[in-house]
C-alpha cells in the first residue's frame, strides 16, 4: 500500500530545517481559514496528527484566554490532517459533526494530539470514523477535548477521456 500523499509530503519537507513550517503554512494555503490561527504540525504519521498553536492576542478572546474557537480550528485541522494521513487512498473524508469540552481556562502555547476512536477500513460504502483530539496547555494538563465525527467513503472513480 502506497504512503498518503499528505504523510508523503510531511515526511519529504520534514528532512529539511524548518520542514514542518513549511508544512504547516502549504496546509494552511490549501485550506486558508486555518490560517487565522498560525499553526504548527511537528507530527504527522498514520493514527496521530500533533499541532501547536501560540497564545497571541489574535487568537485570545475578551478575558484574554485563548478562544474556544480558536481551539475548535486547532482540534479540526489536527484531525482532518490525521485522518488523511492514515485513511486508505481509495477513500476520502469530510468532518460531519464536532463535540467539545472546554475543561479549563486555555493560556500560553496549546498542543494539540488527534488519534482514530475507530477503525479505519477501506469500505464500498462510507462510514462514520470518530477521531478524538486532546488539546494540552504547556504543563500537559488537558484544557480542552474534542470528539469529531469524520465520513470516510470511497472516492469517486473518475470516468476515462
Amino acid at each position: 500500500m502506497s504512503q498518503p500523499r499528505i504523510l508523503a509530503l510531511f515526511v519529504k519537507l520534514c528532512r529539511w530545517p524548518a520542514g514542518d513550517r513549511l508544512f504547516s503554512r502549504l496546509a494552511c494555503f490549501k485550506a486558508p481559514y486555518f490560517n487565522t490561527i498560525r499553526p504548527r504540525i511537528t507530527v504527522l504519521e498514520p493514527g496521530r496528527c500533533v499541532a501547536t498553536m501560540r497564545d497571541r492576542r489574535a487568537v485570545r478572546n475578551h478575558l484574554g484566554t485563548v478562544h474556544a474557537i480558536a481551539m475548535c480550528n486547532l482540534a479540526e485541522l489536527a484531525g482532518g490532517l490525521m485522518t488523511d494521513a492514515t485513511i486508505p487512498s481509495s477513500m476520502r473524508w469530510i468532518p460531519k459533526g464536532m463535540s467539545v469540552d472546554y475543561l479549563k481556562k486555555a493560556e500560553g502555547p496549546l498542543c494539540a494530539t488527534a488519534t482514530p476512536s475507530g477503525n479505519v477500513i477501506a469500505s464500498d460504502t462510507g462510514y462514520d470514523l470518530p477521531v478524538s483530539v486532546d488539546i494540552r496547555d504547556q504543563s500537559g494538563e488537558s484544557v480542552f477535548r474534542a470528539s469529531i465525527r469524520m465520513w470516510v467513503s470511497p472516492r469517486r472513480s473518475r470516468p476515462a477521456n
